[in-house]
């Protein structure tokens, strides 16, 4: 939802061309170019600190941003390119792209787990095994779900969760067609598949013997 969006600020860059994309630098800033949405382009600075710290945490190319410049009414953007330094591979440009409500976006949204205490799998000592917490989705810009929910109710040990198992909000889809993937498992507790395993190795060394009586024409 809107009020889930990060926020991004930037500032309106005065000049274009390699002149103030290198003052812009030299004042701490990373130059960056906004366009799209049937809008001309806008040159912007985004502080080099703030812009580092968001590319550090992940999923930049893929996060939507709530872009704010000053004296200007907030738009929604997406990350399209992220020009590095050849050396020191630290962020030098950025193009951002406008997005309109009715544009499509792939997107990574969390999965939420709920009913840990409806989970029978859970109450006999499994434990949730979580292998994507997050899906990537194709989803509409101006829709855009806080997260993908999983109902563990129900669920013994071994059972697992797909994405199949998860109902989608409308308009979004995931990125993976494919395959119904797994999103999580309730996996036995591991004391219980060491017993398994060791009572497997017992039965296997324990190979039966059959009394087998002297060759024919030998006397015992």
């Amino acid at each position: 939802m809107a009020d889930k969006i990060p926020d991004l600020h930037a500032s309106v860059r005065t000049g274009t061309g390699k002149g103030a994309a290198r003052q812009a630098r030299r004042d701490g800033d990373v130059p960056g170019i906004v366009y799209g949405g049937g809008l001309d382009p806008q040159p912007i600075n985004l502080d080099f600190n703030k812009l580092l710290t968001r590319l550090r945490k992940g999923r930049f190319m893929s996060t939507l941003f709530n872009l704010k410049v000053e004296g200007q009414d907030d738009v929604r953007v997406i990350c399209r390119g992220i020009q590095r330094h050849v050396v020191k591979d630290l962020p030098v440009h950025v193009d951002l792209m406008r997005l309109k409500r009715t544009s499509r976006v792939k997107l990574f949204v969390p999965v939420e787990f709920i009913n840990h205490e409806e989970c029978p799998g859970l109450k006999k000592g499994g434990s949730l095994a979580v292998v994507r917490n997050e899906v990537e989705m194709d989803v509409l810009a101006g829709d855009i779900p806080d997260q993908l929910t999983a109902d563990l109710t129900g669920l013994e040990m071994g059972d697992t969760i797909n994405i199949s198992d998860i109902t989608l909000p409308e308009g979004a889809k995931p990125t993976i067609t494919d395959r119904d993937f797994v999103i999580a498992n309730i996996s036995a507790p591991r004391a219980v598949v060491a017993d398994d395993e060791d009572e497997d190795d017992a039965d296997a060394d324990e190979v039966p013997t059959t009394e087998m009586g002297p060759p024919d024409g030998e006397e015992s």
